[in-house]
């Protein structure tokens, strides 16, 4: 996603406010009667929906929403209507803004609108025309030099007609806001637009499709090199190269073409356009290196790069731009370090480097050179060395993210000047130390993210506002459960995992966290809840995902009863014993659960049915007894099931070989008996197979040769009669092979293949009936054994 500062709206918003020049009828001519019945039954083709934009944020954000053509009555002069404009001899109707009016309704074909032919300005943005068509009609407005459609809720196809208006000077046909059809534009109206249209200065058709539209007729915008100033075509499906010269164009000033993800591009080597300061290519496909020659381009306020494939070293030169306030270049494979220089963008208000290569220590420069920064994000690089206590004195910034690199040290301690920071992520590093008291009072700090560090001491009372996401979890924080938490409705996750708490927890005490979410407590060895497990008044009515594994359980709880929409379910490692309650097992399809592990217990009696849409399923190291269920094929969605080390039996059910994403089929050291499913599809996603310590029998079916993602293959301890499996070495990624006492018999021989099992680790076939001499080739080919990581 992009970061919080957004392009340009200008265009979208063009004429919304345009002045209504009207006409005086003591002094100008009145409107012209046909102008004014055209008008009127333009308006009696709509109705006023006054609850149009409740759900749309951008027609919240950018409208002042009062329906213009209220004041719109017959044996009135037109020309001091709301929204209308006349000319001031002749009296005919030249423009027309009825942007954010409320109106709803078609826009038919023979409508009224397309006989106002002196319109020189037509403003629809931000009402609902109900999928209607933009009519060919639209032709016959030969005087328009502004046209804007833009979030209006049209549909179709742009029709070829709109390449008469060849004095437009902008056109905006972007976003449709109020219904999930878009227009599309096809190349040959795209062309005779382009070559028509010669002053046009605003292209915007931002959600157009354009997906038909190709390098060529893209290379005609250059037939606008005197006009250009504005150009969007974000979102808008185009695919293959854009010609690199129209960022050459001389009066560019703003080109946006982000959202297209097929639309492969490089930057210019030279002849820039000048004036540039808007350049958006996010989530496109344009790559290369970012030549010297940016520099060059000294007005340039914000470069959107994110999700594209740039890489090799930022150029000095970039650094130079001093009047940027976006630089994002998030998700590309620059590397390097990040130099001092950065200090010389005292403009910026968002610095997005996150996902790339960087390396080096973070240039400690903030303190006084970014007064205006909000947006600081360079997670997910290399970056090493202690944190710059100069980061901690941005005063206006509210996102913080550092995660994912390779920082050390402590967290700075000194009062700090973070007074408006709403997210801060540090997660992912080597920090250690304590969690400094800031952390705890900041005022406006809503995430904190400092999961997988080294941090130390304990997790001392909040005092912060609000709360929504507290991640510390894989550190080694001692001390007790902090009882602040229990003051935040607004929680939505909390992450305490793996750490060294201890203590009693009242699990009551969460009821008061009504918006909680995410629940993970799991892997504090000395922290223990208090339940009464005869109760369900326990109420988390938003708990979707619920994490307790170590938790010192010892009945399996019944406050899952009143959770209505859990996802995953994690009591693994605890000493729940009994057998599955009927409610828990009713409850699994409801829920729409897709991971359940119930792992490590005392469980006993039969295995709980998982639900059709279960992506993983473990229930290993139990006391289960019985079968597994025939209704398990319904779960094809499966991508791990463990139920290894319990009292299972029966036949494995033939379909489990047949599952599109099954990774992991664990079912060791069970009494399972018949033979290994025999029907192991192609293009499976199998990568372990352990079935040892079972009663199998019969021979390895011929179809395992089809799991040629395959790493580890445990076949051992069982009763199968076969003799050597040589078609088997097609495994190119086997690393474990285990057919360890069985009753293989024959001699072990080998394909010839060029390179059979390159990647053997463990190859055991101990106890079992083989005769013969061993292949040479086998062991002349273990490079996997060779190899030491």
């Amino acid at each position: 996603m992009k970061s919080f500062v957004l392009p340009c709206f200008t265009l979208l918003l063009l004429f919304i406010h345009t002045p209504s020049y009207t006409c005086s009828s003591s002094v100008l001519p009145l409107c012209n009667h046909d102008d004014t019945s055209n008008l009127l039954q333009f308006k009696n083709s709509f109705v006023v929906n006054t609850s149009l934009y409740k759900d749309s944020w951008l027609a919240e954000l950018y409208c002042s929403s009062y329906p213009k053509t209220a004041s719109w009555k017959n044996d009135t002069d037109c020309c001091e209507w709301d929204g209308v404009t006349c000319d001031t001899t002749s009296g005919h109707v030249i423009g027309l803004d009825l942007s954010c009016s409320m109106l709803q309704g078609e826009l038919h074909p023979n409508s009224t609108l397309f006989h106002l032919t002196h319109l020189q300005q037509l403003n629809l943005a931000f009402n609902d025309l109900s999928d209607s068509s933009i009519y060919p009609g639209i032709g016959d407005l030969v005087s328009l030099t502004h046209l804007n459609l833009s979030s209006s809720a049209l549909s179709g196809v742009i029709p070829s007609t709109i390449s008469h208006l060849s004095k437009l000077v902008s056109l905006d046909l972007s976003t449709n806001i109020f219904r999930q059809n878009i227009l599309r534009l096809d190349p040959s109206t795209w062309n005779r637009l382009i070559l028509n249209a010669t002053n046009l200065k605003e292209l915007v058709l931002t959600d157009v499709n354009m997906s038909s539209v190709r390098e060529d007729s893209l290379s005609l915008l250059m037939n606008l090199s005197s006009s250009l100033v504005s150009l969007r075509l974000d979102y808008t499906g185009l695919q293959e190269n854009f010609p690199t010269a129209v960022l050459g164009l001389p009066n560019l000033q703003e080109l946006i073409l982000s959202e297209n993800s097929m639309l492969r591009g490089k930057l210019p080597k030279s002849n820039w356009s000048a004036p540039l300061r808007v350049l958006d290519l996010y989530y496109t496909s344009f790559s290369g290196e970012i030549p010297d020659s940016i520099g060059q381009l000294k007005s340039l306020n914000q470069i959107w790069l994110t999700e594209c494939d740039f890489d090799g070293l930022v150029p000095p030169s970039l650094w130079n731009l001093t009047q940027l306030t976006t630089l994002a270049f998030a998700a590309n494979n620059f590397h390097g370090e990040i130099p001092s220089l950065l200090s010389n963008l005292k403009h910026l208000i968002n610095l997005d480097l996150q996902e790339n290569n960087f390396s080096g220590h973070i240039p400690d420069v903030f303190a006084a050179n970014f007064t205006k920064l909000e947006f600081l994000a360079l997670s997910s690089n290399n970056l090493g060395g202690q944190l710059p206590p100069s980061l901690f004195q941005l005063t206006q910034v509210f996102h913080l993210d550092l995660s994912a690199n390779h920082l050390e040290g402590p967290i700075p301690s000194q009062t700090t000047k973070l007074s408006k920071l709403v997210a801060l992520h540090l997660d992912n590093n080597l920090l250690n130390g304590t969690i400094p008291h800031w952390c705890y009072s900041l005022p406006l700090l809503k995430e904190i993210g400092l999961s997988n560090n080294k941090l130390v001491g304990p997790i001392n009372e909040f005092s912060t506002h609000s709360i929504t996401h507290l991640l510390f979890s894989n550190n080694k924080l001692q001390g007790g459960f902090p009882n602040s938490i229990f003051r935040y409705e607004n929680l939505l996750q909390l992450d305490f995992s793996s750490n060294d708490l201890i203590g009693f927890v009242d699990f009551h005490q969460f009821s008061k966290l009504k918006s909680l979410a995410v629940f993970d407590i799991s892997h504090n060895n000395f922290l223990s809840f208090n339940y009464d497990n005869s109760s369900i008044d326990y109420f988390l009515p938003n708990l979707a995902y619920l994490y307790l594994s170590s938790c010192n359980i010892t009945k399996f709880p019944r406050f899952l009863e009143r959770i209505q929409y859990l996802k995953a379910l994690d009591l693994s490692n605890n000493q729940i014993e009994g057998v599955i309650p009927k409610w828990f097992n009713e409850l699994l399809y409801q829920w729409n659960i897709s991971f359940i592990d119930l792992s490590f217990n005392k469980l006993q009696g039969d295995l709980p049915n998982p639900p059709d849409g279960i992506n993983y399923f473990s229930a290993s190291n139990n006391n289960f007894t019985g079968g597994i269920s025939p209704t398990i094929c319904n779960g094809r969605s499966l991508n791990l099931l463990i139920l290894s080390h319990n009292n299972l039996s029966g036949d494995i059910p033939q379909c489990l070989g047949t599952f599109p994403s099954l990774q992991v089929l664990d079912l060791q050291i069970n009494h399972f008996y018949g033979s290994i499913p025999g029907n192991f599809s192609k293009k499976n996603a199998f990568k372990t197979i352990k079935l040892n310590g079972n009663q199998l029998e019969g021979p390895i079916p011929q179809s395992l040769a089809h799991c040629t993602n395959l790493e580890v293959l445990d076949l051992s301890d069982n009763n199968i009669q076969d003799v050597f499996p040589s078609r088997l070495e097609a495994l190119q990624e086997l690393q474990v092979l285990s057919l360890r006492n069985n009753k293989f018999h024959g001699t072990i021989t080998c394909l010839s293949r060029k390179h059979p099992f390159p990647k053997l680790r463990i190859f055991d076939v101990s106890n079992n009936k083989f005769s013969g001499s061993l292949p040479m080739q086998y062991f002349q080919e273990f490079h996997g054994m060779m190899t030491l990581k």
